[in-house]
């Protein structure tokens, strides 16, 4: 047999077996992480960025990690964060395999053989309680094979994320508490600082990007002193500025974040920050929802300085270049932020009068009421999402950065069918190319080559803007910057470039936003339209 197999051999008749890729090992300041190739991209993942925060270490600051001996395997995920299981069906429902208290790890997908490739580093979404980094969507292969290195990041949710408490201030050096989560992100990108460039990433040209919550933690980031430096470039993809608590004061119609800590503590029966660290993580979680307890960053004076709408007014944001946009039917999918439809166009007239006063006019003009139904919906995207994009476009323009202004806007027939063009979170499989590892209940996007070909173009707008701050897609129309014409690029069937994004619309809600904040006992957020507190007009507001 082995004669004959020489002689087949040497005769060019016997195939040879398949090479196998070697697994790729990397030699990082962490310490040497062993991957896997797919294709002509490396992946790792899983990969611990700081000490477990688990026991005495539930509620600190991440704490580094020393760096591990040997070869650490990073074929498999990490667990996700601690946070609750859906309750409902919905087309976001898709919850991770195994929940964790140690979760803080990240994934990496690099192209062979690159060297100072930009570096992206998403930051899921999920309203700071729920989402992880490996959901089937963030697969980062796609925007990987187009030259960028990907990271995605876990982040502590929910109560373990963002609670305050006057306890655990008083265990701070900084005295202050909260925030966790988002010295998670920071951490990461400390990380990634240090230890990408072993990948073949540029650590001198990392973008931020998130969608929703993610957005939101991307503003955080740029709002925060502590994250100075870390990165490069920003993407904020349905971002919401809107009023946060303060820590020790009760401000903009929120409780302040300490007090809203010692009710949680209360409703858990835990006497003190001893007893709370001795709760079972999933116990916590739930009993704090049961407790009401949301999640939202804490302006504290150190980690976030104020509020975003100040920080962003006075310019002492991170000065980046910057992509940000909306989905035209954001609210579509999240109808728990629009109120009922008022009875009829009588009743919503008068309730918008006796709330806008003399912002009226402009309001009705826009939002109309021949159509409650859409003007229910339209009033919180534009409040939320549509006011915040182009309020970070014209402020990062301010400083002289480079901004780019989107409208999603692309349907296709399943979305359409369910009433959800252009939902909340639609855009985010177009981008990562990931079309087929959308949640289960997500409309299927159709395997066409128009498709295909939008998907394409958005992910290559996303990596170029990454790799040299201007988004570029080969065949596509030019995306300008958001400069004194107000340019957009709406994705509709195709990019479509445009100015003057929905006329009026931004003037509005910064007027009812500047009203609230010069009030001083109303905070800014969903609660728009005939939902919205009787405003007021302050000094300096228009």
């Amino acid at each position: 047999m082995k004669k004959l197999s020489t002689a087949l051999s040497a005769a060019g008749l016997l195939m040879a077996a398949p090479a196998v890729a070697a697994s790729p090992v990397v030699e990082a300041p962490a310490g040497a992480l062993e991957g896997k190739t797919v294709g002509k991209v490396r992946e790792f993942k899983g990969i611990p960025f700081a000490q477990p925060p688990v026991g005495p270490l539930r509620w600190k600051a991440p704490q580094p990690l020393p760096a591990w001996q040997g070869v650490r395997k990073a074929q498999s995920f990490g667990a996700a964060c601690i946070q609750p299981r859906p309750t409902a069906v919905h087309i976001y429902a898709n919850p991770p395999a195994k929940i964790s208290e140690d979760c803080l790890t990240l994934n990496i997908w690099a192209p062979e053989n690159t060297k100072d490739a930009p570096v992206i580093v998403w930051i899921h979404g999920g309203a700071l309680a729920t989402g992880y980094s490996h959901e089937g969507m963030y697969d980062g292969a796609k925007l990987a094979a187009r030259g960028a290195i990907v990271v995605s990041i876990n982040y502590r949710l929910g109560v373990l994320g963002y609670m305050a408490h006057p306890g655990l201030s008083a265990e701070s050096p900084d005295g202050v508490s909260g925030n966790y989560g988002l010295l998670d992100q920071i951490a990461a990108l400390e990380w990634v600082k240090t230890n990408i460039g072993a990948f073949g990433g540029d650590a001198a040209n990392v973008t931020i990007a998130g969608e929703s919550a993610g957005a939101l933690s991307v503003m955080y980031l740029m709002a925060s002193p502590k994250a100075r430096g870390l990165f490069h470039k920003a993407i904020a993809q349905s971002a919401y500025m809107i009023s946060t608590p303060s820590l020790k004061e009760a401000r903009h119609g929120e409780p302040a974040a300490e007090a809203t800590g010692e009710r949680v503590a209360a409703a858990l029966g835990a006497a003190d920050i001893a007893a709370l660290r001795k709760v079972d993580p999933v116990q916590l979680t739930d009993g704090a929802a049961k407790a009401g307890y949301f999640p939202w960053g804490t302006v504290d004076g150190k980690i976030l300085p104020g509020q975003l709408v100040d920080i962003f007014d006075r310019g002492e944001q991170a000065p980046v270049p910057m992509i940000a946009g909306f989905n035209i039917g954001e609210i579509r999918s999240l109808r728990v932020l629009a109120p009922p439809v008022p009875a009829d166009a009588a009743a919503y007239e008068a309730a918008i009068r006796e709330r806008y006063g003399d912002l009226a006019d402009a309001w009705l003009k826009l939002y109309p009421a021949k159509d409650l139904a859409e003007t229910i919906l339209a009033t919180p995207r534009d409040a939320l999402y549509g006011w915040t994009s182009e309020r970070l476009a014209i402020k990062q323009t301010a400083l002289g950065q480079p901004a780019y202004l989107y409208l999603f806007d692309h349907g296709y027939p399943a979305a359409s069918e369910a009433g959800l063009h252009g939902f909340h979170a639609a855009e985010i499989p177009f981008i990562f190319g990931t079309a087929g590892d959308t949640p289960p209940y997500w409309p299927k996007i159709p395997d066409t080559v128009a498709e295909r070909k939008f998907a394409n173009a958005m992910g290559d707008y996303w990596v170029s803007f990454a790799r040299t701050g201007k988004p570029e897609a080969a065949g596509q129309a030019a995306w300008r910057p958001y400069g004194k014409d107000a340019a957009f690029m709406a994705f509709a069937d195709v990019p479509r470039p445009g100015t003057r994004l929905m006329p009026g619309m931004y003037a509005l809600h910064e007027a009812a936003m500047c009203r609230r904040r010069a009030a001083g006992n109303q905070p800014w957020n969903w609660n728009s339209g005939i939902a919205s507190p009787i405003l007021v007009k302050g000094a300096n507001c228009p």
